[in-house]
């Protein structure tokens, strides 16, 4: 089974359709993306929303015609006093475009607020039939695998996930082991991404948003990681290169040696 995506970040607010086109033409079965969709850095990309019913029809036919799905939708955040309720119509779009599974980060510092949040977004979301994986970045609210599995107990639903980004697992502390640890079937999706065991920049966000490596050509123990995730886990290439796509080079070669790469890993741990 392919099992390989490409996520929405890697594309810096490419639109849609063309991601979807992306996508196929790097041999992959699967892709991320979020409702609303901005220009991350100034590549001329326009704005778009999902939740425009004509490009909603636009990416169906693309997904139908090249045999991509979307495996992941991205981009929900808990904020401070904010209601999920206003992910509504977000959802709404997502089901129609047969999104499986959305992604959640908290930048709420109320971890009790954020937890109760996360049960009602994904409360939400399976009236709709899509589960929720919630992601530990350092340096947010929910940091580590052990506030995710908090989280996880305070939510008590089976819908309720954990995302595995490599990245952010050995850079909060875990690894290999720690997931090989989980119940496999607490583990939603996982994202792959290689960087150095140290920072490489001053701002975690900077080099998470923005840069990070080729799988294999950094420090992770990725061929550890891979190993210890369920073999059926879509694992997403998450690995933005700003430096290369300001440069002028394409979407297609800044992302097809990650797809190669991962391939690599993958055909030596299965």
């Amino acid at each position: 089974m392919d099992r390989l995506g490409v996520g929405f970040l890697c594309g810096f607010g490419l639109p849609p359709v063309e991601f979807v086109e992306l996508t196929a033409d790097l041999g992959c079965r699967y892709m991320s993306a979020v409702v609303r969709g901005l220009p991350l850095i100034p590549l001329g990309f326009p704005t778009f929303s999902l939740k425009d019913p004509s490009l909603r029809r636009e990416v169906l036919a693309a997904m139908d015609h090249r045999g991509v799905a979307i495996s992941l939708g991205d981009g929900f955040l808990v904020m401070p006093d904010a209601e999920m309720d206003s992910f509504a119509g977000d959802l709404d779009a997502l089901a129609e475009l047969g999104v499986p599974r959305i992604n959640v980060v908290s930048l709420d510092p109320d971890l009790g607020r954020s937890f109760d949040q996360f049960a009602i977004l994904t409360e939400l979301a399976a009236q709709r039939g899509i589960q929720t994986v919630v992601e530990p970045v350092p340096g947010l609210t929910v940091g580590d695998l052990p506030t995710a599995l908090a989280a996880r107990r305070h939510v008590g639903r089976p819908e309720f996930r954990l995302l595995i980004d490599t990245m952010h697992l050995v850079r909060s502390g875990g690894g290999a082991a720690e997931v090989a640890a989980l119940d496999p079937g607490i583990i939603g999706y996982a994202q792959l991404n290689d960087t150095t065991l140290q920072p490489r920049a001053d701002n975690y966000m900077e080099e998470a948003m923005f840069e990070r490596m080729v799988p294999g050509e950094g420090e992770l123990p990725l061929r550890d990681i891979l190993s210890a995730l369920p073999a059926e886990t879509v694992i997403e290439i998450e690995v933005p290169r700003r430096a290369l796509a300001l440069e002028g080079v394409s979407p297609i070669e800044r992302i097809r040696p990650c797809v190669e790469a991962a391939r690599r890993l993958l055909s030596e741990v299965s």
